[in-house]
């Protein structure tokens, strides 16, 4: 039977926003439409920041009704960010907020889970980076609370809101590789893990890999939606997973740079690459689309650029991000720089200012205008991807001879330029909803409007997307100067 044209629904969820996007995608077609897009504010109660999941699924289903006002909907998939869950009670009801991956209170249980589990043993069965948010520190710092104890199942977001569209509870393999108990080897729920823990193993879902079908519409949800028996499936439900499936690579020398909230920069390799150089780099090993591994490094990314932008607005200074960047782009470079994965970034507040003492506590002028701490930024993320690069390159064995940076960041020409000049390598620029487009190319080959693999699906973005290219100039003395003052 020859591939057919169909019309998919892309729920895309990040940090700040959520989207439902519908794509056409068949032999030669890959159009991407956005219907409907709804705000995620977080909300902090009672000292905890937790994530709207009522309210994200309310937007979902608004979305959904929207993309059948537009006509016939085929499939239906959702990614959204790792590590945070949602837990159930006996009965299937939602046991409260999911904590946001933000909070602090994770933290403190990483010394009792490397009390048991040494960081070294835990990298070499799970494979991750170590992050304070990664699930198993989350649930562990749950233990001995009422909720966690009427607890039967947890679920990462795009698996609850899945749930309640469809009735059955899994866990998306490329997501549940980020929670830090899947075993990195076997791609199981690492049960010994588990024990040794004293997490329960029912407490984990049924695995399902992308492309899957998880269920169909309930009859609730069709009446709520207007839609009918649509079926619910699987795609690499973590959004870097989907986005790295966006990326219009040829072959397998390339890096990427899933640009948003979060950078996520690295290789696409056929195995996890577990030594211990890699775990004190800080290197990941998450699950991708059709078996891959997703080696990489977490920057913290655009989120550095949004609390200033956050800050500036509250202090009523300008905050229009392209001015600012025009502006920043006048501004000498190196004036200052920054490491931009200083844990000190991480938590919500006023960036600028925690920027200027980073830099001051390292021996340089801090940023003196908005515009020079615009600049700051962005020329310590173009650090970043440079190093990452670098390690990813050394690490894994995989040279690459082009950079490919997807997501929001692609619009921001300064910061594509200034990556190409720092990692010394042609930088191709797009899509920018890389996400959305890789979360329907796997709906659509599960639902037979694409033959295939992954070179497949990215042959069909080069044709269809449009891309921007970034070629290095100046030297690279500069660069590692600026390296330099950081280590």
């Amino acid at each position: 039977m020859s591939p057919r044209e169909l019309t998919l629904a892309a729920v895309d969820l990040g940090a700040s926003s959520g989207r439902v996007m519908t794509a056409r995608v068949g032999p030669g077609r890959l159009d991407l439409t956005e219907v409907h897009r709804f705000p995620n504010r977080p909300v902090r109660t009672a000292g905890t920041l937790q994530w709207d999941v009522l309210g994200l699924y309310a937007g979902v289903l608004d979305g959904l009704r929207a993309a059948g006002h537009a006509g016939q909907v085929d499939g239906i998939g959702i990614d959204s960010w790792a590590v945070d869950v949602g837990l159930l009670d006996a009965d299937g009801a939602l046991l409260g907020n999911p904590v946001h991956y933000r909070d602090a209170r994770h933290e403190t249980a990483v010394p009792a889970v490397h009390a048991l589990v040494p960081p070294d043993e835990l990298y070499r069965l799970n494979g991750l980076q170590h992050l304070p948010f990664n699930t198993v520190f989350q649930l562990a710092a749950m233990r001995g609370t009422a909720r966690f104890a009427a607890a039967r199942q947890a679920l990462l977001v795009p698996d609850l809101l899945a749930y309640w569209l469809t009735g059955a509870r899994v866990a998306e393999v490329t997501n549940a590789s980020t929670t830090g108990l899947l075993d990195a080897t076997t791609r199981q729920w690492a049960t010994g893990l588990l024990d040794r823990l004293d997490l329960p193993r029912d407490l984990l879902p049924a695995l399902v890999q992308p492309g899957e079908e998880i269920g169909r519409l309930t009859a609730e949800v069709r009446a709520e939606t207007g839609l009918g028996e649509v079926p619910v499936l699987a795609v690499g439900s973590h959004d870097t997973a989907s986005a790295v499936v966006g990326v219009p690579a040829r072959g397998d020398r390339f890096a990427y740079v899933s640009c948003g909230t979060w950078s996520l920069v690295g290789v696409e390799l056929d195995g996890p690459v577990l030594t211990e150089a890699g775990r004190t780099a800080g290197f990941t090993n998450e699950l991708g689309v059709d078996g891959t591994v997703r080696y990489l490094h977490n920057v913290m990314g655009l989120w550095l650029l949004q609390e200033s932008l956050r800050t500036w607005a509250a202090a009523g200074l300008p905050a229009d991000l392209p001015e600012l960047l025009s502006a920043a782009s006048r501004v000498p470079a190196f004036t200052a720089v920054v490491d931009a994965d200083d844990p000190r970034f991480l938590p919500p507040g006023d960036m600028p200012a925690r920027i200027a003492q980073a830099c001051a506590d390292a021996g340089q002028t801090p940023p003196q205008s908005q515009a020079e701490t615009v600049r700051c930024i962005v020329d310590s993320l173009a650090l970043a991807y440079r190093r990452t690069v670098r390690r990813a390159v050394e690490l894994s064995g995989r040279d690459v001879d082009v950079v490919h940076l997807v997501g929001g960041g692609a619009r921001n020409a300064l910061l594509c330029q200034l990556t190409a000049d720092a990692c010394g390598r042609p930088v191709l620029a797009g899509p920018v909803e890389a996400a959305a487009l890789g979360n329907a190319l796997v709906q659509a080959r599960a639902l037979g409007g694409l033959e295939g693999g992954l070179g497949e699906m990215r042959e069909l973005l080069r044709a269809t997307q449009s891309l921007v290219e970034y070629r290095p100039s100046g030297t690279d003395a500069g660069w590692a100067a600026a390296e330099a003052r950081l280590s």
